[in-house]
């Protein structure tokens, strides 16, 4: 058997030229240039992304500014200043049939029946029809649309009514109510701020089957706001048996504040679109509203 020899390679072989640490170097450096290419993209990805996040960031933030300076601000109570509603509305004043449907059919369940209705829009002139046979009250503070209702016959009445506040007292109205026991809904005294005064005689008298609660303005700060109709609304509604008090633009902090306030969450019995239903029972007989 021939002796093992020994491994040997010439001078020029190839596994010489890899293992040599020459060419080892050669092989590396490019992959190490890879590498570092590699992680400047990626740190510049990361760069343009964190931009592009706080770019969208600040669009978000500014939209939303934008946004709700549209909508009611409650002020704080230490700077004693006013719940304002600056949404404007005035554009939108018209009911969808949704609506329409809804308030019609909460008159026709009690039709003929006592209709009360603060604010005189006019798809309100199909009411004193879809209640035929019943007494129909309109309480508007513009003269203009008083006009409206002339010669619709009998069963309508139309008084105006003048209202004293703005809808930029509202918070300071509403802090008074709680503390002021003249602003129960059980009874009405002129000493209560937040009550309408000059009301017809003829109103405070009746029961009233059904309240609609759409009047006055209450569209911007110097607007009346309805917040003394929708306090008006509990105390007449007090003196019926099973008053329904219906709501519109209960979108809005003053009218959804106030229905709380004045009307109950928990007599809150149906809504659809920007109307709340409440339905408020029989409480003490109403007592007439006197000058102190």
């Amino acid at each position: 058997m021939p002796p093992e020899e020994p491994l040997s390679y010439p001078l020029n072989s190839p596994l010489l030229h890899i293992l040599s640490p020459k060419s080892s170097l050669n092989l590396t450096l490019p992959q190490k240039k890879s590498f570092l290419k590699m992680s400047l993209t990626k740190r510049k990805s990361i760069l343009i992304l964190v931009f592009i996040l706080v770019i969208a960031s600040l669009i978000r933030v500014l939209r939303i500014t934008i946004t709700t300076s549209y909508f009611p601000n409650v002020v704080s109570s230490s700077m004693d200043h006013d719940l304002i509603t600056t949404r404007s509305n005035v554009s939108d004043k018209t009911l969808s049939e949704k609506e329409l449907t809804f308030l019609s059919d909460i008159i026709l369940q009690k039709s003929p029946c006592n209709l009360l209705v603060f604010g005189l829009e006019d798809q309100y002139l199909k009411l004193p029809t879809i209640n035929k046979g019943g007494a129909t009250v309109f309480l508007e503070d513009k003269p203009e649309k008083l006009m409206k209702m002339k010669g619709n016959g009998d069963g309508v009445q139309v008084f105006r009514i003048r209202y004293k506040t703005s809808a930029k007292e509202a918070y300071k109205l509403l802090k008074h109510a709680r503390r002021d026991s003249s602003c129960s809904v059980r009874r009405l005294t002129s000493k209560c701020k937040i009550a309408v005064t000059g009301f017809p005689k003829e109103v405070l008298k009746i029961k009233w089957d059904v309240i609609v609660v759409d009047g006055p303005g209450g569209d911007g700060p110097e607007s009346p706001g309805r917040m003394g109709a929708i306090y008006m609304a509990g105390v007449l509604a007090r003196s019926g048996n099973g008053t329904n008090v219906v709501v519109h633009d209960v979108d809005r902090m003053i009218e959804k504040w106030f229905s709380w306030e004045f009307l109950s969450e928990k007599n809150l019995v149906s809504s659809k679109g920007k109307f709340w239903n409440f339905k408020i029972g029989q409480r003490k007989k109403l007592v007439s509203l006197k000058r102190s």
